[in-house]
């Protein structure tokens, strides 16, 4: 007579991970879920210096709550922001950022004021249109380098860094605005990576003072995506060093019209 099947045991290493899953609350499934969505978006953020949130958000809030997946992925652009500024810092364009950065602290002030009362579905609406349009008509009719006037940093800032501080949509901006002040790739990949560093930073205490990294499933998240994160920057800057600047640019305004159409949907159909 044959005995019951001997019990199979998890590898050490599955136990360990759903250990420390059972902190948040998610499966090991749904953490396979989020793995390649963080590196699919850190991945752009390695290629064109921003988007990384805006592709990730809509996925992301899929599977863990939307006060969970901003801060969270605040530590990734933090990181991957840092990383990308270390390596391309000659490239950083220090005239832009100051001409910017005065209008988005404003701007971030002015969100954080906003944060209890502004409606978000109207407000993500109409940034999405705007990026949508102006993207497409650079994409398909814009031909070469139009050069913006260095007056329209301050709206841009401003409107920028309400959003920044609002819903961590800022960027899609500041690119805009950067794309048509900075004719070289290299240039515009570093300066806007460093502003969203920047800001990043600001939002990191934004977030500590109301508390939303009271939540430690936040922590422990970052902990185990932050390999996905990075590895995703790397992905991407390797990328970017085998695609002719011309084509980089051409990315940059494709990935902000998905952007938009992922905000006019998110904010048209809730």
């Amino acid at each position: 007579m044959m005995g019951p099947p001997p019990h199979r045991s998890s590898p050490p290493l599955i136990l360990l991970i759903e250990s420390v899953l059972s902190q948040t609350q998610l499966t090991l499934l749904e953490l396979a879920c989020l793995a390649p969505i963080v590196l699919w978006a850190y991945t752009i953020f390695g290629l064109t210096g921003f988007g990384s949130s805006i592709m990730a958000m809509p996925l992301l809030t899929q599977i863990v709550p939307l006060r969970t997946a901003v801060p969270m992925i605040l530590f990734f652009d933090l990181v991957a922001g840092t990383l990308l500024g270390v390596r391309s810092r000659s490239h950083v364009h220090v005239g832009e950022l100051r001409l910017l950065l005065p209008s988005v602290v404003i701007g971030m002030v002015a969100g954080l004021a906003l944060l209890m009362f502004a409606p978000e579905r109207p407000l993500l609406l109409l940034l999405g249109l705007f990026v949508l349009l102006y993207s497409a008509w650079n994409l398909l009719f814009k031909r070469g380098f139009s050069e913006l006037d260095t007056r329209l940093s301050v709206p841009f800032g401003v409107v920028g860094g309400m959003l920044t501080a609002m819903f961590g949509t800022g960027g899609p901006l500041y690119t805009i605005y950067l794309a048509g002040r900075l004719r070289d790739a290299a240039q515009l990949r570093a300066t806007t990576s460093t502003l969203i560093v920047l800001t990043a930073f600001g939002r990191l205490i934004l977030f500590a003072l109301a508390g939303l990294y009271a939540n430690a499933a936040i922590f422990t998240l970052a902990a185990l995506l932050m390999p996905c994160a990075i590895a995703g920057y790397y992905a991407g800057g390797w990328l970017h060093r085998r695609i002719a600047p011309a084509k980089v640019i051409r990315v940059v305004w494709t990935i902000l019209i998905a952007a938009g159409f992922g905000l006019v949907y998110r904010s048209a159909l809730g």
